[in-house]
Formats: C-alpha cells, structure tokens, sequence
C-alpha cells in the first residue's frame, strides 16, 4: 500500500505549537535549540509561550510550522515514505523529510522566504480569498476577464479540494473577483486575513529574492519522489526540484492535482504531519477512498 507523507503550510501554526515535542522527546530538544541559534532569536519560545499574534509574524510562522513539521516526523521514528508532498510552505518540510534538504539548510531557506514575502507583501496592498462551490474552470475565466478589463492582478493561488479555490492578487482586484464570483455562482467568497498576494506575480521581487539563496543551495537525491506545487507530478532529480522550487511563490499550488496524482501513483493512505488537520480534511474531499492520518 502507498504511503504518502504530506506537510501543512502557513495558517496551521497555534499557540503552544511543538511543546509536546521538547517536554517528550529528547531529541526534540537539541533540534529546537540548533532553529534558535541558526535564527538568532529563540522561536521555541515565541512557539511555546507567544499569543496567536506573535504567531502570525511571517519570520515567525513560517519557519515555527517547518520546525513543528521536520521535528514531528524525526521523532515519529524511521519513517519511510513512498511519497511526499506539502502545502506551499510544507513542501520544504517535505523536501528535509526526504533527506533533499538538509535541516539546517532548509530551515535558513525558509527563514529566506518568510523575510522575502514579507518585503513583497509591502510593496503593494495585496490579499487572498477562498472562493468556495464555483468550478475551477469558472474561477480562472472569472480571474482572466477581471484582469482584462481592469489591470487589476488576480490569479487563483491554490487548488485546494473541489469546490475551493484560493485567489490571491491586489486588494482592488480580489474585492472585485469576489462579487463577480458570487455572481457567477459561488457559495461564498470569503477575503482571508492575510495581508499578501502569495502565489501569484506580485511575489516576483520575493521570488527573486529567494532564487539566490536557491541557487547557492545543495539538493540531494531525495528518498522518494516529491510531488511538488507547481508540477503535481513526482520529482526525484535535485536540479528539478530546485527550479519548480524557485517557480512556486509566483505559482499556484496545485494541490488537488498533487493528491490525484499520489493516488494514481499508488497511494492509498496519506498522514498529515505537523500542526493542525488541514490537509487530511482536503485529502478527503479529493479522494474519499483513501486513508488519512497524522503526526502531531
């Protein structure tokens, strides 16, 4: 039976996020210090004892999932996966899952996008919305005419189950795509509390940002194959890896094309592993044959 092994992205973290590991687990506890050091501030603290606003910061919550994901799957034992993936910002837990990344090296690599996205996220007023009950397909006509009459930038982000889609671009433009969504036929569309346009091209300066720190980063040969956002397909070459890495801030994350491509693959039970149950949920709604579990 395939094993797929999936990684949350941001908007999972929660206060008290990752304790259980440093107050059960030895190990957990010389990861956790090695993240304070090589981040220069103590983000187990921020994690352990910080308010849910504390835990919204960028540089914070980015880099605190990572560290909840990475060190959830090290201490679950030698777990060996057929498959892995993450959400966004998952994928780079996923990729240290499956020894393509180094812990530190990709630790320094996410603390690298949460300070890039932050600098993009300033540049111009931007947000997100889910757009929930609308076809795909009727998502992005909405998005392309939307573009085409008012130069207004909005894309769908992320293709999260059916029936939910996440758009991303100005604040103008998402307002806008939300009443032409409703009028189309949407159940709902819903302006998220998010004060950025992640995946979609007002994250270029972001993205160049990044694609340094990339470029100057060794990729091994990852265990299995990572099914990654911008491709749904499985990777397993490190110099692929790193460009589909280097294309997903500007990319929507095609998660529901990643989920039925894991299945069609083989995989037949898929554990969620890191804060929250986020993605088991969305599994379930892709495909309801198949098993769901997690590592907390």
């Amino acid at each position: 039976m395939g094993h797929a092994y999936i990684f949350p992205g941001q908007g999972s973290q929660f206060p008290g996020m990752g304790k259980h590991l440093y107050e059960k687990e030895p190990g957990a506890i010389r990861w956790f210090e090695e993240a304070n050091d090589i981040l220069g501030f103590r983000i187990s603290d921020i994690m352990f004892e910080g308010s849910g606003e504390d835990l919204k910061q960028t540089r914070v919550t980015q880099p605190a999932i990572f560290l909840h994901s990475v060190i959830a799957f090290r201490c679950a034992g030698d777990l060996a996966p057929d498959m892995v993936a993450g959400h966004s910002l998952g994928e780079f837990s996923a990729l240290a899952a499956c020894g393509c990344l180094h812990f530190d090296t990709a630790l320094k690599l996410v603390a690298a996008r949460a300070n890039a996205m932050q600098m993009a996220c300033e540049l111009v007023p931007s947000t997100m919305a889910a757009i929930l009950a609308l076809e795909d397909g009727k998502v992005e006509e909405v998005c392309r005419k939307l573009m085409e009459e008012t130069g207004e930038t909005v894309v769908p982000a992320n293709y999260n189950c059916p029936g939910q889609v996440v758009i991303s671009g100005t604040v103008r433009g998402v307002e806008e795509a939300c009443v032409r969504m409703k009028a189309a036929g949407a159940k709902r569309a819903l302006i998220l509390p998010v004060g950025g346009a992640f995946h979609s091209p007002l994250m270029e300066p972001a993205r160049q940002e990044l694609q340094s720190a990339i470029r100057r980063t060794h990729f091994q040969k990852p265990s299995c194959p990572v099914f990654q956002n911008v491709v749904a397909t499985g990777v397993t070459d490190p110099e692929q890896i790193r460009e589909n890495l280097n294309l997903q801030l500007t990319m929507p994350v095609l998660w529901t094309q990643s989920v039925r491509a894991m299945v069609q693959e083989g995989a037949k039970k898929f554990t969620e592993v890191g804060p929250g149950k986020v993605l088991q949920g969305l599994v379930q709604k892709i495909d309801p044959g198949v098993e769901v579990s997690g590592i907390t």
